[in-house]
């Protein structure tokens, strides 16, 4: 609940003096928790300082640090004029790079590839001495209500929303880092209203892991339009193979869009085959109808791998939808693919990437497609399609915020299977 920060005493955490405590845990949270900095785009916005709110932060630990969660009482801004605040119920665990302001994943999509996003343990967050620049800042997927709307917003301009109307948020450019109790939006154009059929759980995985998913699939069916009609002529009946790189919740969300979508297109000439990273994967994507599923264990030689993903496939691969984050990932895809094939990956990683395949792209004459999070108003079609039961969602846990530490060391141990959601409040 928010607190007064008037009547309260509370410390300013420094980042200077080297003497961070990082013992903090969720079940004492209180006013004498620092309060962290704010990103630099932030300071260019006006808060009421009257008002605090609970926040969870968790970060990458560096040396000297053991506890990774962080809890502080953070500044609640006014409602923009134009605006909403959100009271959140549920938050999906996803994270964010600190240097890119739209890089959005579930954290159950990168667990055994943690490492590839935290730079050298000489780079410092600037908000915890010891932890280190590559953090992740969860609360982009996130559920509730709306508690304020701002003093200009009237029935002519309020997009249909109303105080105490169920809704998830687009993610923003300026979407504030870390789970708190209280989100504010500048604009109404970034709220989708959500049914009361649709779980608050449900709703918080959709605004980026299902969102990024369902425009892969988008651009997946481009490709693959292209290359039915290329074949029409020469051989009609050839079908066109999708291979899904993955099953973190992003690779369980795209294959179970793509096998509603194709259906729905009437592309009967499409197979689509799952490539497993883990075990606990391997079970999950079996129990989808329609779908191949290959484990890429590890143990194997990499040519034992692209052989054994061609067998199953029956041959190279057109399109790939490569949910996976590391160069190895990458590289076993494109031997997958055929002559003219597309690889498709999250534009997350596509930076660290791209320079490193373009020699190879070219040499195999294949195309590395970045992929972005895709539009409010495909969030909003994603929002009907799951309320009405015509995607499942995959499967997920939910967990009280006060086991946030427990529930990020069992995702990186992959002892959770799909994805993991933190409930702030129960409203239902």
């Amino acid at each position: 609940m928010p607190v007064d920060i008037c009547s309260q005493p509370h410390t300013l955490l420094s980042t200077r003096s080297g003497t961070t405590d990082t013992s903090l845990s969720l079940n004492s949270l209180s006013l004498t928790s620092a309060l962290p900095p704010t990103d630099t785009d932030l300071h260019h916005r006006p808060h009421n300082m009257n008002k605090l709110c609970r926040q969870v932060s968790i970060e990458s630990p560096g040396p000297g640090a053991k506890n990774c969660v962080f809890n502080f009482f953070v500044p609640i801004e006014d409602t923009p004029a134009l605006g909403a605040r959100i009271r959140i119920v549920c938050a999906g665990a996803c994270y964010r790079r600190r240097d890119r302001s739209n890089s959005i994943t579930s954290m159950s999509s990168v667990s055994s590839e943690l490492s590839d996003y935290c730079p050298s343990v000489n780079s410092m967050s600037p908000a915890h001495q010891g932890i280190r620049e590559g953090s992740f800042f969860p609360g982009f997927e996130v559920a509730g209500v709306i508690e304020a709307l701002g003093s200009e917003v009237t029935e002519t301009n309020n997009c249909g929303l109303r105080i105490g109307q169920r809704v998830i948020v687009y993610p923003f450019d300026e979407t504030p880092a870390g789970y708190a109790e209280l989100l504010v939006v500048p604009d109404l154009k970034h709220i989708v209203p959500i049914p009361d059929s649709l779980p608050m759980e449900v709703a918080a995985m959709l605004p980026t892991g299902a969102l990024l998913a369902m425009n892969a699939v988008f651009k997946a069916q481009a490709v693959v339009t292209q290359i039915l009609a290329q074949r029409a002529s020469s051989d009609p009946k050839k079908k066109c193979k999708i291979l899904i790189v993955g099953t973190g919740g992003l690779a369980l969300w795209a294959v179970r869009i793509a096998s509603y979508h194709f259906a729905l297109a009437g592309a009967d000439n499409v197979d689509i085959t799952v490539a497993s990273l883990r075990d606990e994967g391997f079970r999950l994507a079996t129990e989808i109808k329609n779908v191949s599923v290959v484990q890429w264990n590890e143990c194997l030689y990499e040519p034992q791998l692209i052989e054994r993903t061609k067998d199953v496939c029956g041959g190279a691969v057109d399109v790939v939808i490569d949910f996976g984050t590391t160069s190895r990932s990458l590289h076993r895809s494109m031997h997958c693919l055929s002559k003219g094939g597309v690889v498709l990956i999250s534009d997350e990683v596509a930076e660290k990437l791209l320079p490193k395949f373009s020699r190879l792209s070219n040499e195999y004459q294949q195309e590395i497609t970045p992929i972005s999070n895709g539009t409010a108003e495909q969030l909003a079609e994603l929002v009907e399609l799951v309320a009405t039961k015509k995607i499942e969602p995959p499967p997920h846990s939910v967990f009280p915020c006060e086991q946030a530490a427990e529930v990020i060391q069992k995702l990186c141990n992959s002892e959770i299977p799909g994805r993991a959601i933190l409930r702030f409040h129960d409203i239902e």
